[in-house]
């Protein structure tokens, strides 16, 4: 590849990611129906016909920054393999995805809102990509069980839970903060996060 071709890729994703991150607080901001090609723009700072160079329309755009989510999300399960130490594998993933509560919060609100509305874009997804996904990761966990790495549990409840109790703190912070008495979660309580999900998830699959 030339250098040429490389500087453009370079350019190109540089600039998908300004857009990216400006689309995350239009769609959380005022939906999907309410979010604006040209409050992105403004918002990115950036001409709106550069977002249409990379984007047909704002479906379009919609449908890659889930896109987007979701590999980011799946990096951090997709080096599990049968051979893995559950524990250091379970802590690390509830890590993870404390993590990207706290410093993209965003994706996961927006992520949130498309599947209470019936997941109108994810639905192909939900129904293809997804169920490979995580039948590769329930078996995973199912060979733990078998060779008693764990106790037995349902792997889809236990990727639900962490799922859930991770992302809470971002897609209903502001119940969190209003529990916890403060303005916001600082670095500590996220430590405190991960600490406690982390012990009471591990004890749930019997791992000391």
């Amino acid at each position: 590849m030339s250098k040429d071709k490389v500087l453009e890729g370079s350019i190109r994703q540089k600039n998908k990611a300004i857009i990216f991150d400006a689309a995350k607080k239009e769609f959380v901001t005022y939906g999907f129906k309410g979010a604006s090609i040209k409050r992105i723009a403004e918002r990115a700072n950036i001409a709106r016909a550069n977002i249409h160079y990379y984007f047909k329309d704002k479906t379009d755009l919609y449908q890659q920054l889930l896109s987007n989510i979701i590999a980011v999300w799946n990096r951090d399960y997709d080096t599990l393999n049968v051979d893995n130490d559950p524990k250091e594998v379970l802590s690390a993933y509830i890590r993870a995805k404390v993590m990207h509560s706290k410093n993209d919060p965003d994706a996961s609100r927006i992520f949130a809102s498309e599947l209470i509305h019936g997941a109108p874009v994810l639905n192909e997804y939900l129904n293809n990509d997804f169920k490979v996904w995580l039948n590769s990761k329930v078996m995973i966990i199912e060979s733990w069980v078998k060779q008693g790495l764990i106790d037995p549990v349902n792997p889809h409840h236990l990727l639900f839970l962490i799922w859930s109790s991770t992302q809470h703190y971002a897609d209903f912070n502001v119940q969190v903060v209003a529990a916890l008495d403060k303005e916001a979660m600082s670095d500590d309580d996220f430590e405190d996060v991960v600490t406690s999900l982390t012990q009471i998830i591990l004890k749930g699959c019997g791992i000391s």
